[in-house]
């Protein structure tokens, strides 16, 4: 039975999830970030003083055994009918309210994740309440993880103004893991979040894990705009300092709709810059297109770690 990592966090971490799950062969654990300060997370964060919680959520109903009645209602969103709860998402209420009632936020997400029947463990990287910071190539600074990428210009890096303690639970499935997954998500603002982390970084570095990162198929406005597969890899391992053994890009020919729809938000398709690599570059269709849309598809991120594991 092999130990596999997810490190990320967002909508892309909850896709490869909903894949991995389906692999009888593997413990999956995964590491989500707590950075998001942003809509209904956001909101709950600063009046309760608890780490960010969407991504923690959004993983648990991609982890769920089933997708049962309940998993919808976590996911569920009020709308303006009311002012108070205008935005706000029934999971992340359920979350705040479990921790505030047992004085855990581990022990409300081990909570959800049972009567959910979460398939594998969920481990926010710190319980810390972490503002994030990016720089800019022009010096400037931007304070918050949902402003970043508001900001038209190239980030050089992230990083906390706080040391931030990483949670034990995850140096300890780092330090047991036998692969490490990184992506699909935001480069700068799901990800390295949780990389940048001092402890975790350090784990990372000391570990015998096959490192794996899933770049992205499209560059995202006001994170990684021009951004070739190459681009994102040596972002991370600015971060990381440390070498990714094997890339998975997803070779998909994608429709010009699609593209034309991208355009419009300044995202571009994410290309192969170079012929040689240090890391090993695995191309395979990754892609499913829906509604003028680009996402990763689950079952064939299944199949792709199934090839890797040799099964």
């Amino acid at each position: 039975m092999k130990k596999v990592v997810v490190i990320g966090g967002g909508h892309g971490q909850a896709v490869m999830l909903r894949g991995l799950k389906e692999i009888d062969s593997i413990e999956l654990t995964t590491i989500v970030t707590v950075a998001d300060d942003g809509g209904s997370t956001g909101r709950l964060r600063r009046d309760f003083h608890i780490p960010a919680m969407g991504d923690i959520r959004n993983v648990m109903i991609a982890l769920a055994e089933s997708e049962s009645l309940l998993t919808k209602i976590m996911d569920y969103r009020f709308g303006s009918e009311s002012e108070d709860l205008d935005g706000h998402n029934l999971g992340n209420i359920i979350l705040t309210a479990l921790t505030d009632s047992c004085g855990s936020f581990m022990e409300a997400i081990q909570q959800v994740s049972k009567v959910l029947a979460v398939k594998g463990d969920i481990i926010p990287s710190t319980l810390q309440v972490i503002t994030l910071h990016a720089i800019m190539e022009d010096g400037t600074i931007v304070r918050g993880e949902s402003n970043i990428p508001k900001v038209r210009n190239q980030i050089q890096k992230v990083f906390y103004q706080q040391y931030v303690q990483a949670t034990e639970e995850s140096i300890r499935a780092i330090n047991e893991a036998d692969y490490i997954i990184l992506g699909i998500g935001s480069l700068y603002t799901s990800i390295l979040p949780n990389l940048i982390i001092p402890r975790i970084r350090e784990a990372i570095r000391q570990s015998k894990a096959k490192m794996i990162y899933f770049c992205n198929a499209m560059t995202q406005s006001g994170e990684t705009e021009q951004y070739c597969m190459e681009d994102h890899v040596d972002a991370i391992m600015r971060h990381l300092g440390d070498a990714i053994d094997v890339v998975y890009y997803a070779d998909d020919v994608i429709p010009q709709a699609c593209l034309d729809n991208y355009a419009r938000e300044h995202s571009t398709h994410v290309e192969i810059r170079d012929e040689k690599h240090d890391y090993e570059v695995v191309r395979m269709s990754l892609l499913e297109f829906d509604k003028n849309l680009v996402k990763h598809d689950a079952g064939k991120i299944r199949e792709a770690f199934l090839k890797e594991l040799g099964e």
